[in-house]
């Protein structure tokens, strides 16, 4: 028999239950405005796959210590590349097929971003306007702003979508750090209910 190396807690939780109906996470962030809180309510029915991973990534706490890297003011906010090159690395390999677009790419809707078909991972954004074109183009949403809509209206965004998405998966926070030292993050994501 050949014994099987153990797997980590980011590789189990990859495989992890469903979510339940709706669930509401609470985030923390570095933003100095409400007490940098938001907090989003999922509907596992407007996109189950995509609310599934999503659960997953909250009860692993992937958002914690992420950066807000792509801020485009009047367009979208978007985030979940870990802070950690090792976290970011488990998830990326395990990319989910699209669930079709149940609902509008309305402001303050939640949405996965992908790079085409069937490629979606743990990239999501926050749309801040009603982004209809989206629709067409399969960017499903899975819940809504329920709480903070300031907080996220005030995330630093002069750094637009400069950050290099790529570098952000080889070095994390230490790369952003570095060459981006305004940037807002999360400091933690829980559900709440």
């Amino acid at each position: 028999a050949h014994l099987q190396p153990a797997r980590g807690a980011s590789e189990r939780a990859v495989e992890a239950d469903q979510a339940p109906d709706e669930f509401t996470v609470r985030f923390h962030t570095t933003v100095d405005v409400d007490d940098g809180v938001f907090e989003i309510t999922v509907t596992r029915s407007l996109a189950p796959l995509g609310a599934d991973r999503f659960y997953k990534l909250i009860k692993a706490h992937y958002f914690d210590d992420s950066a807000f890297f792509r801020v485009l003011p009047d367009f979208v906010v978007q985030f979940g590349i870990s802070g950690d090159p090792v976290q970011s690395k488990v998830w990326r390999d395990h990319v989910i097929k699209d669930d079709p677009v149940k609902e509008s790419n309305k402001a303050w809707t939640i949405a996965y971003a992908t790079s085409g078909p069937n490629t979606r991972d743990t990239q999501v954004f926050i749309n801040y306007a009603y982004n209809e074109a989206l629709d067409d183009r399969g960017f499903a949403p899975f819940g809504h702003v329920v709480k903070g809509k300031t907080v996220l209206r005030h995330i630093y965004s002069r750094y637009g979508q400069m950050p290099d998405q790529e570098e952000i998966y080889a070095h994390g926070n230490e790369y952003l750090e570095r060459k981006f030292p305004h940037l807002d993050y999360i400091t933690t994501a829980r559900i709440l209910r």
